[in-house]
């Protein structure tokens, strides 16, 4: 029964993973901005919602729109002031991700000193695991969290194959070039990337909030799950990113049979250096250069 029980842990944890890497893999793959700041937005977001919903006591689809926006206006400022003055000065690509990187250690900073460094969770009744068998304990949530992944995923996949917005993200992707040529502007369309993958992080911060909780010094850990799905997954694959956000996400449950939770993050960069190695493109994408 625990195999039993670590599967469902699992699946939980690898679809809130797959929501995160998504954001990330679709503003690097995109872009080719290196977003070390993709955590800062997903405690962002958490907060936002946690405040409004917690301590201001607001009902959950204002708190959730706040998180929303919380997450969309710091992905788009953070493009618009930060990352296109660096570009514009011809900065590498070392220099956004220092950037991106001192960022996120500002935000950890100011949300600890507003919120403390503890734990904060969101209580509700959706949260508390049922037995459906003896020694299995699964929550509402986990149903929640699931229709959760698909819907959102869904809902990109329809926009990057159907609408003209998703066209031109593509193109921005693979050949910037095009979208001057159509009239369009490269600085525009990345403000697009950035505030629908910040948006795609809300989800996940939301339902992490009222499962296992928010600390500030976590968008680390969001950061470098982010990294290693879109890697596993493939550099601009989204499919590949929620395949590998899934995988990432069972292993680490799935190992905790045999290995104490301690040592359960160090499976993920185990599998992703398996990749580096033996499958460098990922599981869908392709090698690429900066």
């Amino acid at each position: 029964m625990l195999i039993v029980q670590l599967i469902f842990n699992g699946l939980q944890t690898g679809a809130l993973y797959a929501l995160i890497a998504a954001g990330f893999s679709l503003i690097f793959g995109m872009t080719r901005i290196f977003h070390a700041a993709h955590g800062a937005t997903f405690t962002i977001a958490g907060y936002a919602f946690f405040e409004m919903y917690s301590v201001a006591h607001f009902g959950w689809p204002i708190a959730a729109l706040t998180a929303i926006a919380a997450a969309a206006v710091f992905g788009m400022l953070l493009d618009r002031w930060v990352y296109a003055i660096i570009q514009r000065h011809e900065g590498s690509f070392f220099t956004v991700f220092a950037a991106s990187f001192g960022v996120a250690i500002v935000v950890q900073n100011v949300i600890a000193m507003a919120f403390g460094r503890g734990l904060v969770t969101i209580s509700t009744p959706l949260s508390k695991s049922v037995e459906l068998a003896p020694g299995l304990f699964v929550a509402p949530m986990l149903a929640i969290v699931l229709v959760c992944a698909v819907i959102c995923f869904a809902l990109l996949q329809y926009l990057l194959t159907k609408t003209n917005l998703g066209i031109a993200l593509r193109a921005l992707g693979e050949n910037p070039v095009l979208i001057e040529v159509y009239g369009l502007t490269q600085r525009k369309i990345s403000q697009f990337a950035f505030l629908i993958g910040s948006i795609l992080v809300v989800p996940a911060a939301i339902l992490t909030a009222t499962t296992s909780g928010l600390n500030p010094s976590m968008s680390h850990h969001v950061m470098l799950i982010s990294l290693a799905a879109t890697i596993v997954g493939g550099v601009g694959s989204l499919r590949g990113a929620a395949l590998a956000g899934m995988l990432l996400g069972m292993a680490e449950n799935l190992c905790l049979a045999i290995i104490d939770p301690q040592w359960s993050e160090a499976v993920t960069f185990v599998i992703l250096f398996l990749f580096i190695l033996f499958r460098p493109g990922g599981v869908y994408g392709r090698a690429i250069t900066t």
